[in-house]
């Protein structure tokens, strides 16, 4: 559930970058963005990861 958490946190973090992108063409905020969402791809097979290994171990 840790690593959940800092998924949320880091999508949360990035928001207002997103906005700076966006809604204001703010290009080095894109970069922010991008890096960010890398980071979070990797979270999230982390996480896929650890779920199907608690799965398969909990039969």
């Amino acid at each position: 559930m840790e690593k959940f958490s800092k998924l949320k946190e880091l999508l949360a973090s990035v928001e207002v970058d997103a906005e700076k992108f966006y809604a204001a063409g703010n290009s080095a905020a894109g970069t922010r963005v991008r890096k960010a969402m890398q980071d979070l791809k990797v979270l999230a097979q982390d996480i896929r990861t650890e779920v199907t290994e608690k799965k398969n171990t909990a039969k």
